[in-house]
């Protein structure tokens, strides 16, 4: 079995044994290896819709893994990420809020 290489808070080699994992994809369960996760630029993505509404968003990385012998055309492994997303509605214009100038005028 393969083993990650990470060091510890004194600088030593610390091995440890990688996980195995079924991954879930269109053609039934695969064979990934859990790769832990170092760093992660979590930035806010900001959605002008033609409406006037701001949406904002953030995909949060929870895990990943690599499939086992899955290549994409260019040769690189294929990675599947575990994520969260936030969605935000960080403005909307009055007459499509609920009660807006929109609703009153109807009676809603």
């Amino acid at each position: 079995m393969a083993h990650e290489i990470v060091y510890d808070d004194y600088g030593l080699e610390v091995h440890l044994a990688e996980k195995r994992v079924k991954v879930p994809t269109t053609s039934g369960p695969v064979d990934a290896v859990e790769v832990a996760v170092n760093e992660s630029m979590e930035r806010w993505t900001e959605v002008k819709l033609e409406d006037g509404s701001v949406i904002r968003l953030k995909t949060t990385v929870i895990a990943a893994a690599r499939l086992v012998n899955r290549y994409d055309p260019e040769g690189n492994p294929i990675y599947s990420l575990k994520v969260n997303q936030i969605i935000v509605v960080a403005s909307a214009p009055d007459h499509l809020r609920k009660g807006g100038m929109e609703g009153a005028a109807k009676g809603v």
